[in-house]
């Protein structure tokens, strides 16, 4: 064991004597960020927006004034009026962001995913603004500023400015229900609050949870993180602090990835997991807020399977749905595709035992790109219908990605198609082949899906979702059975 560790240890400290050079965006320390030990100085939501303020002053003074202009820095989001400067717009939407209602028939919070911000969930922010909810779009500790702040960010630190939002809403709403919309990393810190709140530590407890995309379960390489991030201290070996580098050309999203938000979402994961898991063994029965999860089947950042034996399988019958969307039938002829997770998809449709609903979003037949919807009840064997969606797949897409499910077609920066504003940054599908190692973009940041063919069926369902339970009263108990 002590040879492996001591193998390990040397290739992590290889890998961090080369590649590309630290910019000040990685470096910088941003000391008037949010953290779970200044909470008796950041005790409020309306404090903690006012240290946001000084946030992201000291970020204009310490990393834009320091980057260079010009037509060489046109896609550097640091660099003051490039296309990718955040600045550019209305709303940055890499602050804390709330949508006042004038009599709010309920509230919903939104907490994005893990070098994310709150872009990330704009449009369903928007669109249930209109249906009369008073809105928070949060922005977590360590992110919407510069790559350096997740160098150093907590988890914990995350938790405790959600607690903070959520007495805000509280407030703003009085005792109508609050609900919340958690993406990736976002879905954890939801439930984490959940738990809280059936133990009396936080308040108030959700009506309902909507996850995206949820990090349930992350790779098991992640748990080398804490390993490598120790090893990052060492003199010269500061690259270690990065599980990549790159260039910072998306205005609300971290391109680098720091080895610690890396651990921290491992940390996390495992805490939630745990919890659950503990709940489950002791038959408590004071019930968690009934949970949509909506989900690609392929993902190459968390885990189906965590989800349905992590979470959903763990949870009181009747009250939850999982919506899977499928890759494309119709594209798997080609030998090329090989990594099918139709024996993942046709197990849960067959499995009687599970205790939730299953929503498979698919081709209609293997021979068509049309899309429908096949619906299966909890403790059932058998598709009892099948509902065809006015949608279909668009061609060259194969399958949907960790990153696309909560971003519309419409979206201007990550959607299907170019925003007439030809003066406007766009980081959507697009179709570019020619020779390797010409593009600043990674191949691999290409091939990658940024917007949701079917957003209008993820949007429906969500808008139905909190619908149904908005008649809940957030803060009464409710009983569960125990979990089968």
């Amino acid at each position: 064991m002590q040879r492996l560790l001591a193998t390990i240890t040397a290739l992590l400290m290889l890998s961090g004597c080369g590649g590309p050079e630290l910019a000040r965006w990685h470096t910088v320390e941003l000391t008037q960020e949010f953290r779970a030990d200044r909470v008796d100085e950041v005790d409020s939501f309306d404090s903690y927006l006012e240290l946001e303020d000084k946030l992201f002053a000291q970020l204009d003074r310490e990393v834009y004034a320091h980057t260079g202009v010009g037509p060489e820095h046109t896609l550097n989001r640091y660099s003051a009026g490039s296309a990718a400067d955040p600045r550019n717009n209305q709303l940055n939407w890499n602050r804390s962001i709330e949508l006042n209602a004038q009599d709010p028939v309920g509230g919903v919070l939104l907490l994005h995913g893990m070098s994310d911000s709150p872009y990330s969930l704009r449009t369903l922010g928007e669109t249930l603004h209109k249906k009369g909810f008073q809105v928070l779009a949060l922005r977590l500790p360590g992110h919407g500023t510069a790559p350096s702040g997740l160098t150093n960010v907590s988890w914990q630190d995350m938790a405790a400015a959600i607690e903070l939002a959520m007495e805000h809403l509280a407030r703003r709403v009085g005792d109508k229900p609050i609900h919340i919309i958690g993406y990736s990393t976002g879905a954890p810190l939801a439930l984490n609050f959940a738990l809280d709140a059936g133990q009396g530590n936080s308040a108030p407890m959700p009506a309902s949870l909507v996850l995206i995309s949820p990090a349930i379960g992350v790779s098991p390489a992640a748990a080398l993180s804490s390993w490598k991030r120790r090893l990052s201290l060492l003199p010269g070996l500061d690259r270690l602090a990065w599980l990549n580098i790159d260039p910072e050309f998306d205005p609300y999203k971290y391109n680098s990835f720091a080895t610690n938000a890396a651990e921290q979402v491992h940390r996390l994961t495992r805490s939630v997991a745990s919890r659950l898991a503990a709940r489950a063994n002791s038959g408590q029965d004071t019930a968690l807020p009934p949970m949509l999860v909506l989900k690609s089947t392929v993902d190459a950042t968390v885990s189906t399977t965590a989800v349905v034996d992590r979470l959903l399988k763990l949870l009181a019958p009747d009250r939850n749905q999982l919506v899977l969307f499928d890759v494309n039938r119709l594209a798997l002829v080609s030998p090329l595709l090989i990594d099918d997770p139709g024996p993942l998809s046709n197990r849960l449709i067959t499995d009687e035992t599970l205790p939730f609903g299953l929503s498979l979003v698919g081709n209609k037949d293997q021979n068509s790109a049309t899309v429908s919807v096949r619906y299966k009840a909890p403790f059932s064997a058998v598709v009892s219908r099948e509902e065809p969606l006015n949608l279909q797949w668009p061609r060259g897409v194969i399958s949907l990605s960790h990153v696309a499910l909560p971003f519309s077609p419409q979206d201007p920066l990550y959607g299907q198609y170019p925003p007439g504003n030809e003066g406007q940054l766009y980081l959507g599908q697009i179709p570019l082949q020619g020779e390797r190692g010409l593009l600043k973009i990674s191949s691999d940041w290409l091939l990658r899906l940024r917007y949701n063919p079917f957003y209008s069926y993820l949007e429906r369902r969500t808008l139905d979702w909190v619908d149904r339970h908005q008649a809940m009263d957030a803060k009464r108990p409710y009983r569960e059975l125990k979990p089968c």
